[in-house]
């Protein structure tokens, strides 16, 4: 799996010697998609609700909303766009997500066979907990689309031997091209991961021997001096992570909805930190892939960086938060750790271990996400008693040990077809296709208000059109909702706060 001059036939080779387990594989990884009625995963009902805005904004129906053309940031929209124009509502979404946990699977089991020397068998319960992990659940699709894209260049490109400008060296250069083009059409973070990755190994590998071991060293320092800027130099508005670095390690992103998760980060942790001692003990380092102590490199490097970025950064005054960075980046650290572990060729044990550790954590993701369509149920009848083209404030609240925060989003879902999430961040944020003009009465244009709107501490402007607020109102139950019309100067979130008035 080491020569890669042929990187395009040789996937095709593989493909088809091993159809029925590549089969198998990809039937079992998308059983998530379909256990519930709706996909749950933090901004996917967004993405939803704004695929509806943008078919309104096509045909006329959406006074103050509309559209623009964008390089970046766009591509599972444009994905769920025409799957849902294609196969409704319902099912189209579906086909969407399907789609992008599939090329996510493959471009990450590709890149880490590649990368290893080794197919990627063991490392599948692992891959498939990343499929459907922090980024997954948070809804990030752009993103997750692009990581995937970026992993299947990253296996086409990875070092090997010197380049050959044949048809086949040129056949996959062209195929390389379009794979960071749609990379980067998801997200620029992918596209560029790559091209650091691919430029910081090229670079390593032309120093000689004594230099090469600084390059670590020179990656890391660099980014000192930013973690140095943003800390006391930068205009820009940024805030830092509430959690201590070393959570950042790549296992926090099979921490999600509830605090239980935590050890199912820590069985990770301890299946490769056991692996690495069994092998070493051992004394079969002969046995090891030449990729180990690069891809381990890599990790070290990876998670360095990580550690001194900021979470958000905020450009301007009334921009949009670019939120969430580190939380979001550790998934490349978790996909460099997987790749290590798989360089040590593991057996049947680890195997089932990285079996039990996906039981579990598709286990606890089952009651999870069958909560949150509850949820997403009662939203859909509460918004059902309301005349069509209501405007709602969602204001809820995810549970105190979540890391998923956008359990309101379900109401944006839940209004496709008769009402409108007034509050709803994407058009004012600027950063998607589907803009809101100032005074239309379907979406704020402020990114300020968004955000002040479904914190609860938004007052209502005698310029707003009619608002209700949504909020939960058991104090045992979090998925029982009520409905409250709110008056000029009144406060979003105030029934919250106060259910007994």
């Amino acid at each position: 799996m080491t020569d890669n001059s042929n990187a395009l036939v040789r996937g095709w080779r593989f493909v088809r010697a091993h159809l029925a387990a590549v089969a198998a594989c990809s039937a079992l990884v998308i059983i998530p998609c379909f256990w519930h009625r709706r996909i749950e995963a933090g901004d996917l009902p967004s993405h939803n609700y704004n695929a509806w805005l943008a078919q309104l904004v096509e045909q006329g129906k959406a006074p103050g909303l509309y559209t623009v053309h964008q390089w970046t940031n766009v591509l599972f929209d444009f994905l769920l766009l025409y799957s849902t124009k294609l196969f409704g509502l319902a099912a189209g979404p579906k086909i969407a997500v399907v789609i992008g946990v599939l090329l996510f699977f493959w471009g990450v089991f590709s890149f880490i066979t590649v990368a290893s020397g080794s197919a990627a068998w063991f490392s599948s319960p692992f891959i498939a907990m990343l499929a459907y992990g922090y980024t997954f659940n948070m809804g990030f699709f752009n993103y997750y689309l692009s990581i995937g894209l970026a992993c299947f260049a990253l296996a086409l490109f990875w070092p090997a031997g010197k380049w050959t400008w044949d048809a086949s060296g040129k056949g996959k250069l062209l195929t390389g091209v379009v794979l960071l083009l749609l990379a980067t059409q998801a997200h620029p973070i992918g596209a560029l991961w790559c091209l650091a990755t691919l430029s910081y190994v090229a670079v390593r590998r032309g120093l000689p021997s004594p230099w090469s071991r600084l390059a670590p060293i020179a990656a890391i320092t660099i980014f000192i001096g930013g973690h140095l800027y943003f800390s006391y130099v930068t205009a820009f508005e940024v805030s830092w992570p509430e959690k201590p670095f070393y959570f950042f390690n790549g296992a926090d992103q099979f921490v999600t909805y509830r605090i239980h998760y935590r050890y199912v980060a820590a069985a990770v942790a301890l299946t490769f930190g056991a692996l690495f001692m069994w092998r070493f003990y051992r004394r079969q380092e002969r046995t090891l892939s030449d990729s180990l102590p690069l891809l381990s490199e890599l990790y070290i490097v990876s998670f360095c960086v990580i550690a001194l970025l900021p979470q958000d950064i905020r450009i301007g005054l009334y921009a949009a938060w670019v939120g969430l960075l580190v939380s979001r980046l550790t998934l490349i650290s978790a996909i460099l750790a997987v790749a290590a572990a798989n360089c040590l060729k593991p057996k049947k044990i680890a195997f089932a271990s990285a079996t039990l550790c996906a039981s579990l954590f598709f286990t606890l993701l089952y009651r999870d996400t069958r909560a949150l369509n509850t949820l997403e149920l009662h939203a859909e009848q509460i918004t059902a008693s309301f005349p069509n083209g209501t405007r709602f404030i969602p204001t809820l609240e995810a549970r105190p040990d979540s890391r998923i925060p956008f359990v309101g989003h379900v109401l944006d879902r839940a209004c496709i077809g008769h009402c409108f999430t007034f509050s709803n961040y994407e058009p004012s944020s600027r950063q998607f296709r589907v803009r809101a003009a100032a005074g239309n009465d379907l979406a704020t244009s402020s990114a300020n208000d968004s955000q002040e709107m479904e914190s609860g501490n938004y007052v209502v402007q005698p310029g707003d059109p009619p608002l209700v607020d949504i909020y939960q109102c058991s104090p045992t139950d979090f998925t029982i909702l009520c409905a409250r019309t709110l008056a000029v100067g009144e406060k979003t979130g105030q029934a919250r706060e106060a259910p007994d008035d």
